[in-house]
C-alpha cells in the first residue's frame, strides 16, 4: 500500500507543525517586473492584500499585469511555521497556503476590482486543492489588511457564492479573515513566470462571472 501523506487533506495540530526559523527566507530583492520594492515599508498612500488561489506562480502574474498595483511578492500565509520553505510547505506540515501579496494604489484599482479578478480566476469551491494540484497549500484564501477591507471580501464572497450556486456550483470554501503574518518565498519563487516564461501555470476559473458594485 503506498504512502499517502494525511496533510495533504487536513491541517497540523500545533505539535504536528514544523518548527521553522527565525531568519527570513527572502533576500528583498526589488520586483523584477515593475521595480518597485517588495517589502515594508512601502508609501503610506498604498494598501494590502493577500490572496491564495492555488500555485503562486500565475497568481502572482495575474496580479502584477493589473494596473494600479504597485508590486506583488509571493510567499507563505496561514499558517504555523515561521520562515518556512517550499518543500515545508509542500509537506502540509506548515498548514501555510502558497499566497500573492498584492500591494495597490485604491486611487487607481478598487479592492473590489482585485476581488472581481481574483474569483473568476480560480475555482473557490474545491476545499483543499486546486486542479491537479492538491494539498492544504492549493486552498483558496483571501487575507484582509483591517477591518473595513474584510468587510467588503466578505459582501464580495456572498454575491459571488451566490452566483456560483446559480449555475449549479458547490459552496465556496474560501478562508477569508484578517491578515496573519506574510512569510516571503524563496528568491527563486518570485515573479517566476517572468523568469521562467513558459513555467507551470494552473490558473482555471468556473466560468462564472463576478459582478460586483
Amino acid at each position: 500500500m503506498l504512502f499517502q501523506n494525511p496533510f495533504k487533506s487536513r491541517l497540523p495540530e500545533d505539535p504536528e507543525a514544523l518548527p521553522g526559523r527565525s531568519n527570513p527566507i527572502f533576500t528583498g530583492e526589488p520586483h523584477c517586473v515593475l521595480g518597485t520594492p517588495t517589502t515594508a515599508p512601502f508609501p503610506a498612500h498604498l494598501q494590502q492584500i493577500i490572496f491564495g488561489l492555488g500555485c503562486f506562480w500565475g497568481a502572482e502574474r495575474l496580479f502584477w499585469t493589473i494596473d494600479g498595483v504597485y508590486s506583488t511578492s509571493v510567499g507563505y500565509a496561514g499558517g504555523k511555521t515561521p520562515n518556512a520553505t517550499y518543500e515545508e510547505v509542500c509537506s502540509g506540515q506548515t498548514g501555510h497556503s502558497e499566497v500573492v501579496l498584492v500591494v495597490f494604489d485604491p486611487a487607481i484599482v478598487d479592492v473590489t476590482y482585485l476581488l472581481k479578478v481574483f474569483w473568476e480566476a480560480h475555482d473557490p469551491t474545491q476545499g483543499y486543492r486546486q486542479g491537479n494540484d492538491i494539498g492544504t497549500q492549493y486552498r483558496s484564501v483571501i487575507y484582509a489588511d483591517d477591518a473595513a477591507q474584510l468587510d467588503v471580501i466578505r459582501e464580495s464572497a456572498k454575491v459571488y457564492g451566490q452566483a456560483l450556486k446559480a449555475s449549479g456550483n458547490d459552496e465556496i470554501t474560501t478562508e477569508i479573515r484578517l491578515a496573519p503574518p506574510f512569510y516571503y518565498a524563496e528568491d527563486f519563487h518570485q515573479q517566476y513566470l517572468h523568469k521562467v516564461p513558459n513555467g507551470y501555470c494552473g490558473l482555471q476559473g468556473t466560468g462564472v462571472v463576478c459582478v460586483l458594485d
